[in-house]
This record gives C-alpha cells, sequence and structure tokens, in this order.
C-alpha cells in the first residue's frame, strides 16, 4: 500500500506523487491508482479535499482538483490520458495501450465516452448534484456545492439529459462487452488486460459500489453513487458488474485505500 504525505511534505519529496481526494473512490482517481498499481509504479498518495480550496495544492501544482500525477519537477498531470501515457512511459510493462492501431483507437474512444467530458462519469456527476441543486438557495448542501455544479455545467437542462447520456454510453459498453464473450475474449478490447478494463472497473462505482468491507465510503455518498435510474438499469447488462468484480479480484488493490482514517 502506498505511503500518504501531506502537501507539504509530498511537495518536498521526489518521484512520482498521485493527489487524490481523500475519503471519496473518485472514478477518476480509482482508475489513475490502477495504473500505477497494475504497473507496479512506486508512488506516494496527496490527499486533496474535495470541493475545497486546497491553496496549499494551488500554490504547488496551479490545480485545486483530483486526480493530479506529478513526477519529479514535470508539470502535473490530470487528464486521464495523459496519466495513462505516464504509466505507459515509467513501465512499459505490462502495456495497457493496445499495439494494435484499431483496438488503440478504440479503447481511446470508450474510455474518453466513460471519463471525458459530457461522457459518464460527467453524466453521472450531474445526477449527484441533482437532488442538492434543487434545494433552496440559502440550504448548507446547496451552497457547499453550488461552485463545484457549476464548474462541471450544472444545470436545470444538462441534469435533465444526463440519465439518457450516461444509460446510452452503458449501453455501449454492455454491447462492446458482448462482442467480446461472443470471440472468447476476456477483456473489453483486444485479448489482453488494457486502460479501459481499469477505468470500466473503477467508474462502474457509480453504478453499483463496491461492499463496505472492500471500499469504506461515507453512508450518504454510498447512497448517492448507488441510487439508480430507469433508463441506466434497462441499459445495464449485468455481466459488466461481474466483469467490474474480476477486475478488481485478479489486477486491482483491495481493500480500497481512501486514505488516512477511512480504513474498512
Amino acid at each position: 500500500m502506498s505511503k500518504w504525505l501531506n502537501v507539504a511534505e509530498g511537495r518536498a519529496s521526489e518521484g512520482l506523487r498521485l493527489v487524490l481526494t481523500a475519503g471519496v473512490p473518485g472514478p477518476w482517481g480509482e482508475a489513475a491508482k490502477a495504473v500505477f498499481h497494475v504497473k507496479g509504479i512506486d508512488h506516494v498518495r496527496i490527499p486533496q479535499s474535495g470541493g475545497r480550496p486546497n491553496p496549499d495544492l494551488v500554490a504547488w501544482t496551479g490545480e485545486s482538483n483530483a486526480p493530479q500525477a506529478i513526477l519529479g519537477d514535470e508539470p502535473g498531470r490530470s487528464e486521464w490520458s495523459s496519466i495513462i501515457g505516464l504509466g505507459e512511459r515509467l513501465a512499459p510493462d505490462p502495456p495497457l495501450i493496445p499495439a494494435d492501431p484499431e483496438t488503440r483507437a478504440q479503447m481511446f474512444g470508450l474510455i474518453h465516452a466513460l471519463a471525458g467530458e459530457g461522457g459518464f462519469g460527467w453524466s453521472r456527476r450531474l445526477m449527484l448534484f441533482t437532488p442538492l441543486m434543487t434545494l433552496p438557495d440559502g440550504h448548507p448542501g446547496r451552497r457547499s456545492l453550488g461552485n463545484m455544479a457549476a464548474r462541471y455545467g450544472y444545470s436545470e437542462t444538462s441534469a435533465a439529459q444526463a440519465p439518457a447520456r450516461a444509460a446510452e454510453i452503458v449501453g455501449l459498453l454492455g454491447r462492446q462487452w458482448s462482442r467480446q464473450r461472443e470471440a472468447n475474449r476476456d477483456y473489453l478490447v483486444g485479448e489482453q488486460l488494457s486502460a479501459l478494463d481499469l477505468y470500466w472497473a473503477a467508474f462502474a462505482a457509480l453504478l453499483e459500489p463496491l461492499p463496505h468491507a472492500l471500499c469504506p465510503m461515507p453512508d450518504g455518498l454510498r447512497n448517492a453513487y448507488d441510487q439508480g435510474h430507469p433508463l441506466i438499469d434497462e441499459a445495464l447488462d449485468p455481466a459488466l458488474l461481474e466483469h467490474r468484480q474480476r477486475i478488481y479480484a485478479e489486477f486491482l488493490e483491495l481493500p480500497i485505500d481512501l486514505g488516512p482514517g477511512f480504513d474498512p
């Protein structure tokens, strides 16, 4: 298990540092952890407070968000594609980017559908904001998330469109997984583990979080992550969740490490 340092300690250290939201299994952060874990890349972890200014972090990296991967004196990387690329550079074996160009393009396209702007994770996040954003203006819950919701493009229109968009992407992945199974393949693209399998495993938490013993998260957040929607429920192939379970069991760190004070 990787060591956790505060921002000042992380800034003074060398090597690879991974900034993660403390106490929350955010799918972007969990996917970044998965990349470095599968590749056996040593790193330390730096806690970030979700939705807060994080001034010490901004002073160091210029960003308040997580995840961020900072290698030595290089600029931090926060985009999912840059984090995957850094993992490949530091540890080419095992590869998580397919060598075949068509399979590679397919993998990156499907991860974009999961993790990119307007994708599955983005849409589910808008859905998580919706109950709080319908509270009265002076309500503490609305005040605490109002700025974050605005940062991610929340509006009544975007929130109303989010379930259909999320369902569309879940259906896309389900059809891809069905084709792979018909071809007697064990992974979402190609014939070996790729970054797509890791990203799906992490983002599936937004449909069904792992049990508390494996992922100790606050009850309110667990209920929000687990909140279903008829469109998504109809689109979801249960075999995708079975695949998530296998990827975690065979390749990933369990129980999930959410930082100091969040042991199961």
